[in-house]
């Protein structure tokens, strides 16, 4: 189980951000990557749908021979995780409670999550911070606009910057002091969402709790890897290789070798 990869699948590019901090931490381990290109955003989809496409992605890494499975799309991680994880044998972790647990312990006075309209709408990581931190003011607010503006690669456009007062000015005036980017495309606009709330709001990158969290569950599963695959690793998209090309190698900082385009759309897993 050590040699085989390690499966992260996400609604499209933003996963890669999750991708990147699975890499720092664990550079030995090999990573098959699928970003369902075709079908995003699945922030505006409902929860059946999101469920159908997640059980489409993960048989697909399964046919890979992945040994785990990370969801780093956050809507797919509030509705879909736990049906994976009741169907599947290997261990599926997805972006929420990582998130949720590193916002728990950074808010102190309110604590604010932004993301997709269905990860709002799940309330999922409102629920996971007031589990850990029921005394703490949770606020919540949907950024739709955000997804798109980064797929277009507009990470330091004015008119980035005006939508992101627009969403996150009325939360700075709430007093927010931790700020949950529950998209893994937000991390991008980090530099645009500080500017736009200062220094005094912590930013909780759920991508790089969830990639200590995969760390710690190889380990203690005996799988993880430490001796550098001689493969590569794998990128897959299912539409847009060349869109995906270009805008990931603004999110990596660096050449993204080879994109294959992946057909899936009838396969799903097995009921049990």
């Amino acid at each position: 189980m050590k040699n085989k990869a390690i499966g992260i699948f996400d609604s499209g590019i933003g996963g890669l951000t999750v991708y990147k901090a699975l890499k720092e931490k664990m550079p030995s381990e090999r990573i098959i990557y699928l970003g369902d290109t075709a079908r995003l955003p699945y922030g505006s989809k409902s929860a059946e749908t999101i469920v159908r496409f997640s059980d489409g992605n993960a048989l697909f890494l399964l046919t890979k021979n992945v040994k785990m499975i990370v969801v780093a799309c956050n809507s797919a991680s509030s509705y879909a995780v736990s049906y994976l994880q009741e169907k599947l044998d290997i261990p599926v972790l997805g972006v929420i409670e990582p998130g949720a647990e590193a916002a728990a312990m950074a808010g102190r006075e309110k604590i604010g999550i932004i993301g997709t309209a269905a990860t709002i709408k799940s309330r999922s990581y409102e629920k996971a911070i007031l589990e850990k931190k029921p005394e703490i003011p949770v606020l919540s607010k949907a950024c739709p606009l955000f997804v798109p503006l980064v797929e277009e690669g507009w990470i330091d456009h004015r008119v980035t910057r005006l939508v992101a007062e627009e969403y996150l000015l009325p939360l700075k005036d709430e007093g927010i002091d931790a700020l949950v980017l529950g998209c893994t495309h937000y991390p991008v606009l980090k530099n645009v969402i500080e500017q736009v709330l200062g220094k005094g709001v912590t930013l909780i990158d759920s991508a790089i709790t969830t990639a200590a969290k995969t760390a710690s569950i190889l380990k203690s599963l005996g799988w993880l890897n430490n001796e550098k695959s001689n493969l590569p690793d794998e990128f897959y998209v299912t539409d847009f290789p060349d869109r995906f090309r270009r805008v990931g190698e603004i999110f990596l900082n660096r050449k993204i070798e080879k994109v294959t385009t992946a057909s899936f759309y009838t396969v799903s897993l097995p009921q049990a």
